[in-house]
């Protein structure tokens, strides 16, 4: 596949169940002023988005240029030192407020859930952006195998622990290993996405493989890659860079240009391959589709 790939006609929902979809999400929102959905309702809304496609960003530049601490904080040297990383037995365990816990192989995962193609794009928190074309499968399909109870109201990724491959690690960076955590209502957003691929191949281990979150409105770090573990809490998680450090790295971190990093602006970003800078939109461009899910929140608080 090449810059300029387009979305398949089969990855564009029918209008009619788009609006539909639209609709009751807003009426949803509406009712309960930007406050968690009830399980029972999210787990209805899990159709596919309807989404413009752009140029991607070249397969080389995606593979080469990479932040994942596990290996190092050098995005060029990740290439290399990621390869060490062993893939397979690989396994994911999905418990806490569910019905079912869940323990699956990567290889029945993968078997389990027929593979979409989403063209998304990445804007990085420290102020440069990508295009990527992912493979893989909405998280909401997945979540509702596992049943959350009335209880869930948060999930939280945990991350793959092995400091004789993830030589990062080694360091005490984080408390590792690394971990992340959305709002339920976000996770079971049709946006939000488990990678298992890239350009139509397996995903590359220095880009998260076997399995990565993608949230395409929120900056990178929530993004978090190789996911051994995930889990339904009643209480909000506190993500890693949220606890190395608070001031800086919010749990919502949805992209916004309105409100500064403490240490630089975010109006503005590169995107790989580009020599001007674009103006970066608010949400990542996906405002239309995700906005309704903070309706009533001061986002120049949430980051």
């Amino acid at each position: 596949m090449r810059p300029g790939w387009e979305l398949r006609e089969s990855e564009v929902t029918d209008e009619s169940l788009y609006r539909a979809r639209r609709q009751f999400m807003a009426r949803a929102a509406g009712l309960l002023g930007g406050a968690l959905l009830a399980p029972g309702t999210l787990l209805a809304a899990c159709a596919r988005p309807m989404l413009k496609a752009e140029p991607a960003t070249p397969l080389e530049d995606i593979v080469a240029y990479n932040n994942y601490y596990e290996f190092s904080t050098n995005k060029k040297a990740i290439r290399i030192l990621a390869q060490e990383l062993t893939l397979r037995p690989w396994t994911l365990r999905i418990d806490g407020e569910v019905a079912r816990p869940l323990e699956l192989d990567i290889d029945d995962l993968l078997a389990r859930f027929p593979e979409q193609e989403r063209i998304y794009r990445l804007r990085c928190v420290e102020g440069w952006s990508m295009v990527i074309p992912w493979n893989g499968f909405p998280l909401c399909e997945l979540l509702r195998l596992a049943e959350p109870n009335g209880h869930a109201r948060y999930v939280e990724f945990i991350g793959l622990r092995r400091p004789e491959e993830m030589i990062g690690q080694r360091r005490s960076t984080f408390d590792w290993p690394y971990r992340e955590g959305l709002r339920l209502d976000e996770a079971m957003h049709p946006l939000t996405f488990l990678a298992t691929g890239l350009y139509g191949k397996s995903l590359p281990a220095q880009n998260g493989a076997p399995l990565r979150l993608v949230v395409p409105w929120k900056y990178g770090f929530k993004s978090i890659k190789a996911i051994t573990r995930i889990r339904l809490r009643r209480d909000r998680p506190v993500g890693s860079w949220s606890r190395a450090a608070p001031s800086e790295y919010g749990f919502f971190a949805n992209v916004n240009p309105e409100v500064p990093h403490p240490r630089w602006s975010q109006s503005r970003e590169v995107r790989i391959g580009e020599l001007r800078k674009r103006p970066t939109l608010p949400f990542n461009g996906y405002a239309e589709q995700v906005a309704h899910l903070y309706r009533g929140m001061d986002l120049r608080r949430n980051f």
